[in-house]
């Protein structure tokens, strides 16, 4: 009296038929075997890696070395022959 037989075993297909609809049923083994399918394929793959060709080689230019900044440089104020430098008045 434990185990499942076959009166239960139909009576619980006909309530899992009631529940869910014929229509969802067949969608939800097809999404199985899609995924079956996808599991085999990830299985393939990973046992035999595609093969890829080595990547191009790239020439790069030498880098630039950086260019220290400079201080602005400010002109030293000019002298006219008339003019006189600031000092003692004597």
């Amino acid at each position: 009296m434990g185990g499942l037989s076959l009166p239960h075993l139909i009576i619980l297909a006909l309530v899992v038929l009631i529940l869910f609809g014929r229509g969802r049923i067949s969608e939800m083994m097809g999404d199985f075997g899609k995924g079956i399918k996808s599991f085999k394929q990830g299985m393939n793959e990973e046992a035999n890696p595609p093969v890829t060709p080595p990547p191009a080689q790239i020439q790069q230019t030498p880098p630039v070395p950086p260019v220290a900044p400079q201080a602005p440089v400010h002109p030293a104020p000019v002298q006219q022959p008339g003019d006189h430098p600031q000092g003692p008045q004597a």
